[in-house]
């Protein structure tokens, strides 16, 4: 199989249907942990979905860090003999981040303040994350047949113009 063929198979297509079943799935792990904000983030930095309230951040400038995140802890567990780390947590003085990798494809990413349970986060986002792969299967058995959106260049150059605009180049 070529480079090109490999790309293809492993791209992420959804459909309407798709996004809907996924944000449904945030909407329930927001009202059950008490998070503020959930947001599925493709590996490339890419936001597929979100719920909840997402304040006065910038969702396409947070997706390409979240990205980029995991791909910097992904060398990092390499380094010390993991093929990889699938969950991390980021806490800060009011609110708190758990990112956790899903289908190895997309990241998770709860926002919840320090008025919520660690615990209940946990919890909540390992039953999310079981809920996606379920819907990620689904998707996939019944898109096999459907033709994908093809996307120009002009979706890669303002991917990359967001991270410019994040790191200031």
């Amino acid at each position: 199989m070529n480079d090109s063929q490999k790309l293809k198979d492993n791209r992420m297509v959804f459909y309407e249907d798709d996004i809907e079943g996924m944000v449904k799935v945030l909407k329930e792990l927001n009202h059950m942990s008490g998070a503020k904000c959930s947001l599925l983030i493709d590996k490339e930095g890419h936001m597929v979905a979100k719920e909840g309230a997402v304040r006065s951040f910038d969702t396409d400038s947070l997706s390409a860090l979240v990205a980029g995140s995991f791909a910097a802890t992904r060398e990092m567990a390499r380094m010390v003999g993991e093929d990889e780390f699938s969950v991390m947590f980021h806490q800060g003085q009011r609110d708190n981040l758990q990112l956790t990798l899903i289908d190895d494809r997309t990241i998770l990413t709860v926002i919840f303040d320090d008025q919520t349970q660690l615990g209940m986060i946990r919890l909540y986002t390992a039953e999310a994350a079981k809920k996606l792969m379920e819907l990620f299967e689904a998707s996939r058995s019944s898109n096999s047949d459907r033709p994908g959106l093809e996307l120009d260049n002009d979706f890669a150059t303002a991917g990359k113009a967001n991270l410019d605009d994040v790191f200031g180049v």
